[in-house]
């Protein structure tokens, strides 16, 4: 565990309160600092004695390993995407494939740090709001660890595979009516009263988690940095994260550049990529976001101007796919190259193809593309999307009449 201290991002204070989820003197945005001292005498070969997920980065993380509930997250697949490439007119395409994680999603990297850290504090509850994957870890997690989680799910609008995870885990779900903005509110409040521990995006110990997946992109193509990293943006952490370990990684001088961060949203919720459009640092909150990608179905993402800022500063580019863009995009991923996502994840495939298309992204650019969850999360679009099963008589010649068509 490295030393560290959270401070806000919009004021510079430091907050000693451990459970304030804002900044006490203006109600900004917190973030943790992290003393990497220690960690600029290593190279990344030292991290390699250990098997490849969250923990191998232990150095770069703010928790101590003596309180670490784990259940092998990380050590995700990179896969090179030769026909997928071809496909989409990028020959240097790779996607992570972070739906091989424990509970089918990145919200892993994040929860293992989050929970270790409640566990740290002596937190008995631990809660979130959730469009399905953060409830899903959480609940994990909590299992692993021996909490109470409460979770708060805008109801009518989790897809299956995501609520049946929570309930299984054990998690206390609360259906609320509204959307999901409705129901962080109510789980922030529940925080501020101090009836549970808030392990949303807002929380700084959950991006530290989570920017581990580019500590394992670097890993993974042995530190020749990408040109660009593309992810599907809905609440906006997991850019955000991406970028604080790029900027780690730099001032620790294991890496000289940075790759240029790129964030996609669906077209039905889209207030960062209308804010980059406008070259703001600012964003306006959708009240109605809709999209088949649930998972990024947010109209007031918590990390949005970090988001504005990373891609700012790196170069990077933001903008939006259609459903339909989103959709083809997830059958092209499974049918090339075997790999099944569910529709947010795809978002980042249909970016590259449009960003391509566009001439904003180079054809010979090495690019990774973060595919963030697993296609079994929400099977109804999958097959509400696919031609269904074709009915046959029981017999080698109705068989081979069928696929011959």
């Amino acid at each position: 565990m490295a030393a560290h201290k959270v401070i806000c991002w919009d004021c510079g204070a430091e907050v000693e309160d451990p459970f304030v989820n804002t900044c006490p003197r203006c109600g900004g945005l917190l973030t943790v600092k992290m003393d990497l001292e220690k960690v600029k005498e290593m190279k990344p070969e030292d991290l390699r004695k250990t098997q490849i997920g969250v923990w191998r980065y232990a150095p770069f993380m703010p928790v101590d390993p003596a309180h670490k509930v784990s259940i092998q997250e990380g050590g995700t697949p990179l896969y090179s995407t030769q026909a997928l490439g071809e496909a989409i007119g990028c020959k240097n395409a790779f996607v992570k494939f972070e739906g091989l994680n424990p509970t089918g999603s990145f919200k892993d990297r994040g929860m293992t740090i989050g929970v270790s850290h409640a566990k740290e504090l002596g937190a008995t509850t631990v809660g979130c709001a959730s469009t399905g994957n953060t409830s899903a870890a959480l609940a994990a997690y909590a299992a692993k660890a021996g909490m109470k989680c409460a979770v708060f799910l805008p109801d009518g609008n989790v897809a299956m595979g995501k609520l049946a995870q929570a309930l299984f885990f054990g998690a206390k779900v609360l259906a609320i009516d509204g959307n999901f903005d409705d129901a962080l509110a109510l789980a922030r409040k529940m925080a501020d009263e101090r009836k549970l521990y808030l392990l949303n995006s807002i929380n700084p110990y959950r991006p530290e988690g989570q920017k581990s997946v580019l500590f394992e992109i670097m890993d993974q193509l042995n530190y020749d940095i990408p040109d660009r990293i593309i992810l599907p943006v809905g609440n906006a952490a997991n850019i955000w994260a991406v970028y604080k370990a790029c900027m780690e990684l730099k001032e620790v001088g294991w890496i000289d550049k940075v790759p240029m961060l790129t964030g996609i949203q669906a077209a039905g919720s889209a207030p960062v990529a209308r804010a980059f459009a406008a070259k703001e640092a600012n964003f306006e909150p959708e009240r109605n976001p809709e999209t088949i990608a649930t998972a990024i179905r947010i109209g007031n993402p918590v990390s949005g101007r970090k988001a504005l800022k990373a891609m700012y500063d790196t170069g990077g580019y933001c903008t939006t796919v259609t459903d339909q863009e989103i959709i083809a995009a997830q059958q092209l991923l499974g049918r090339k190259e075997g790999v099944c996502v569910e529709p947010a994840s795809a978002a980042s495939v249909a970016g590259l193809k449009k960003l391509i298309e566009l001439g904003v992204a180079d054809k010979d650019e090495r690019v990774v593309c973060i595919c963030t969850g697993n296609g079994l999360k929400d099977p109804n679009a999958i097959i509400d999307n696919c031609a269904p099963p074709v009915k046959c008589k029981n017999s080698i010649e109705d068989v081979e009449r069928i696929l011959s068509q």
